[in-house]
């Protein structure tokens, strides 16, 4: 990779570290980029990884500092997501290119239509344990094996547990971030993880998940809903072929 290329993954890093943080779906970005600068698809989703841990612990910690501590709002999901995102990553790190590439496209237009519903407090009467723990485990197990567009699925999901979307970003960030704590050593162990990009995209992720997260404390909802209404949109446009 030459100057441009690595300078482009730094900025690629941070404004997916910024969605990722007030939304979700900037792995829409950095996954197809890593593709476009020459990397097989399954090293594009290991080295992917590195970046998305860097930015939610460093969305965490400025959440914190922003006084919003999602840990304990988060204990309650994070052994089934921890559980799927396993399961995810191990089966994903075994296939070849071409099929994943193919799951790839397959599996977001799955989730498209899902996306496409703006997450709010719905005032449902909350899952019971079982329900939440398999909702939570399948979303890991996404997130494990694709990570691409699982905030804006998580957002759905805690909205429609009741969390106001300020709170839900903040619980997002530690959910992803043990997620994806859990997921790249499997990558790493199967050696799909290239660690000059990776180095890089975790600095632009690093700083976007840092100025995501004050933004989404300081914006709150109204800032929160437009970028999320953005990023679906990108996400249907590039499933449609439009990107």
């Amino acid at each position: 990779m030459d100057p441009l290329d690595l300078a482009i993954l730094a900025f690629g890093g941070l404004a997916a570290g910024v969605i990722n943080t007030l939304a979700g779906g900037g792995s829409m970005l950095t996954v197809p980029l890593l593709v476009l600068l020459g990397l097989p698809g399954t090293l594009a989703n290991g080295t992917n990884r590195a970046g998305i841990l860097v930015s939610n612990l460093a969305a965490t910690w400025s959440f914190r500092r922003e006084g919003v501590d999602a840990l304990r709002r988060s204990l309650p999901v994070l052994i089934p997501v921890a559980l799927g995102s396993l399961i995810g990553a191990l089966a994903i790190s075994r296939v070849s290119d071409e099929t994943f590439e193919r799951s790839f496209g397959l599996v977001m237009l799955a989730v498209l239509l899902p996306t496409l519903r703006t997450p709010r407090p719905t005032g449902a009467a909350a899952w019971s344990p079982p329900v939440r723990s398999a909702v939570f485990m399948a979303i890991g197990a996404y997130g494990g094996a694709f990570q691409a567009g699982v905030g804006i699925v998580l957002l759905l999901a805690l909205g429609r547990a009741g969390y106001d979307l300020v709170t839900a970003n903040a619980v997002k960030v530690v959910v992803i971030g043990v997620l994806t704590l859990v997921a790249l050593p499997v990558f790493a162990i199967q050696g799909q993880i290239d660690w000059l990009p990776a180095a890089l995209l975790a600095v632009g992720f690093g700083f976007g998940g840092a100025l995501g997260a004050r933004f989404a404390t300081r914006g709150g909802e109204r800032l929160i809903r437009p970028v999320l209404a953005v990023a679906v949109a990108a996400l249907a446009m590039r499933m449609l072929g439009l990107l």
